[in-house]
Parts: structure tokens; C-alpha cells; sequence
């Protein structure tokens, strides 16, 4: 009997790891889309941005609701309000580098290339090695505090140059977040799948823009 039950474990923690995987990469799904939608009614709608301070409040207020009803239904509710306002928040974005570059076309489809391959390709290392990431978990906390402060400065002071670093640094923190949360899911370290969908999507979110970013910088045609 015990050697059953003692069997029976790795399998129920498979099953449940599974399901975990394919309900949040099915929300992710729809979220993103969600989101890609409203950030192409606001470059229709050529919506101005909201600005730094209620983008902060809105992301923020949003997050902690869907944290709070995320064992319940609300919490879809919520996730799709927040993904759908961050939507809102980069399409002026979009219009902006659309119409500061001749070229802003290709640098947007270069850096939702770049995003989906990174994406991919370190979900798909984590899936298949199974390895345990979770070390990452406070460096990527301390780092991604002191890249998030950064770049605050370097919005305030207008410096290039800190701003094309913080960008690389959200580049390699937001891959590490990728690793860090699709291993908590197979680990069992994440068993909820509307917060590790959050999780996932700031980090394709902001990956995307640091790319962005970076390719407008090197561009060079303006």
C-alpha cells in the first residue's frame, strides 16, 4: 500500500504541474492578445500616454487586485483589466517610435521577433531540462528593484545612456524571470495559474520594450 501511495505522488505532481502549464500558457494567450488589441484601438484612436505617474498607479492598483481575487473568479476579471490597461499604455508608445523613425515598423516587428524567440526558447529550456531556477528568485527581486529605480532616474534626468542600461538589464532580468516562474510552475513553487500568467506577461511585456529600445538606439535612422 505504501509503495503505491509513494508511486502515485511523482504522477498526481506531474498531472497537477501539467494542467498548471496548460491553464496559464492558455490564459497567457489570451491575455496577450487582449492586450494587443487595446493597444491597437489606442494607436487607431491615437489615445495620448497616460504618463509615468498613472501608469504607476493604475499597474500597481490593478496587480493587487488581481493578486487579492486570484483564487476566484474576479481574478480573471482583474488580470484581463490589467493586461488590457497595460495594452492602452504601449500603444502611444508604439505611436511614438512609429513616428520618430522612418523605420519604426521593422524595429516593432524586430523586437516582437526577438520577444517570441527569447520567449520561446527559454520556456522550452526550462520545460525540457526541468532544471530548478528558483535561485534566481532574490537576485531577480534585488535586480529588478535596482534597474526599476534606474530608470526612474534616468526619465528624470534625461540620460541616455542609463536609460540604454537599464534596458539590457530588464533584457537579461525579464529572460531570468521567464526561467525563474516557468520552473516554479513545473516545481510546484507557482500552483496558481492567473498570478504565474501576470508574472509571465510583465515579462514579455517589458522584454519587448527594452528590445525596443535597444534597436531604436543602434537604428541610427531617425
Amino acid at each position: 500500500m505504501r509503495l503505491q501511495t509513494a508511486a502515485s505522488r511523482p504522477e498526481a505532481s506531474i498531472l497537477s504541474s501539467n494542467k498548471m502549464l496548460r491553464n496559464t500558457y492558455m490564459l497567457l494567450s489570451m491575455t496577450l492578445l487582449f492586450s494587443a488589441a487595446t493597444a491597437g484601438a489606442a494607436m487607431v484612436f491615437n489615445l495620448p500616454h497616460p504618463g509615468m505617474i498613472i501608469t504607476m498607479i493604475g499597474y500597481f492598483g490593478l496587480l493587487f487586485l488581481t493578486s487579492k481575487f486570484s483564487n476566484s473568479s474576479l481574478g480573471l476579471l482583474f488580470v484581463f483589466a490589467l493586461t488590457g490597461f497595460m495594452g492602452l499604455t504601449l500603444g502611444p508608445i508604439l505611436n511614438m517610435y512609429l513616428n520618430a523613425y522612418s523605420n519604426g515598423h521593422e524595429l516593432i516587428m524586430t523586437a516582437l521577433g526577438g520577444t517570441g524567440v527569447i520567449f520561446l526558447g527559454l520556456s522550452g529550456y526550462a520545460l525540457t531540462t526541468r532544471k530548478d531556477f528558483s535561485f534566481l528568485g532574490g537576485f531577480l527581486m534585488v535586480g529588478i528593484l535596482v534597474a526599476f529605480l534606474a530608470g526612474i532616474g534616468a526619465i528624470f534626468f534625461s540620460i541616455p545612456a542609463l536609460s540604454l542600461a537599464v534596458s539590457a538589464m530588464f533584457i537579461l532580468l525579464m529572460s531570468g524571470m521567464i526561467l525563474y516562474q516557468t520552473s516554479a510552475m513545473i516545481h510546484g513553487g507557482e500552483t496558481n495559474y492567473i498570478m504565474a500568467t501576470v508574472s509571465l506577461y510583465v515579462s514579455i511585456y517589458n522584454l519587448f520594450l527594452s528590445l525596443l529600445q535597444i534597436l531604436a538606439f543602434f537604428s541610427g535612422d531617425d
